[in-house]
């Protein structure tokens, strides 16, 4: 089977899977030897988280590493498994659609996370120019015969849940859901409310949104059984796993410190 078609057919797996009420669980990867597990312990997809990768690049999220630098490194994980491969493309780098979609296709991605935010501002984008790019990248993957899934993040929740403010994220809820109408409209196959935790807001915007939605299993979220129920059709940790491993790594680390200190004073 030629690589378009390979391609092709992984994105219709990828986009068949995201059923609200059965979602898609996406315990995100940041190499190869974290892909080729995820897949080996059963998970039907691998996505890659932008945080992990970058920091195994020796680069800080939030598009601090080169763009052709990531997308090589999903590239080389979309290599490596027999499965589809959603990548975690940031804002999009600020490539014009047509070459982000190329470089994409060629990194063998069957999905992409495009997130609202525009890093070089350290702000929220406007809703309707992330709804223009948004189209723009559907109809550049379209041109080229590409089913591109296109998850479209919604960060409105979380400057406050970075910043541990403390309000209501009911009160945000009527601002993501117009963004999430725009770039469903858009072309988008799935919304992302990232760090939208509260059950009620989330229940609401799940209930209202008009089209698949992503959760986020962020500490304080419901269990994936409850987030099901509420009828989500994709729970993902971004890049939780890669914090919990680099903090067991360091609890390994301080350990053998500790071992090594006790030996070099027995010696002496």
């Amino acid at each position: 089977m030629r690589t378009t078609e390979r391609l092709q057919d992984r994105c219709g797996e990828l986009r068949s899977l995201h059923v609200p009420g059965s979602p898609l669980v996406l315990p995100n990867a940041w190499d190869v030897a974290t892909a080729k597990a995820t897949v080996a312990a059963g998970f039907p997809v691998v996505a890659t988280t932008s945080a992990g990768v970058a920091a195994t690049l020796g680069y800080e999220d939030h598009e601090g590493a080169p763009a052709r630098k990531m997308l090589d490194a999903a590239a080389r994980i979309a290599r490596a498994v027999d499965v589809p491969v959603t990548i975690d493309a940031e804002a999009g780098y600020g490539m014009e659609p047509e070459a982000l979609v190329a470089m994409l296709a060629n990194a063998g991605a069957a999905g992409c996370n495009l997130e609202d935010t525009d890093h070089a501002r350290g702000e929220l984008r406007d809703a309707a120019g992330q709804a223009a790019m948004l189209r723009a990248v559907r109809a550049a993957a379209s041109d080229r015969g590409y089913s591109l899934v296109i998850n479209a993040r919604i960060d409105v929740f979380l400057p406050d849940v970075l910043a541990g403010s403390g309000r209501p994220q009911g009160e945000l809820v009527p601002d993501a859901l117009d963004r999430a109408q725009a770039y469903l409209d858009a072309g988008a196959d799935c919304v992302f409310p990232i760090a939208l935790w509260e059950r009620d807001a989330l229940q609401t915007f799940v209930s209202r949104a008009a089209g698949p939605v992503n959760a986020l299993k962020i500490p304080p979220a419901p269990s994936v059984a409850e987030l099901a129920g509420f009828g989500v059709a994709r729970v993902s940790y971004a890049g939780l796993l890669h914090r919990d491993t680099m903090e067991h790594f360091d609890g390994v680390l301080a350990s053998l410190a500790v071992d090594s200190a006790s030996l070099q004073e027995t010696k002496s």
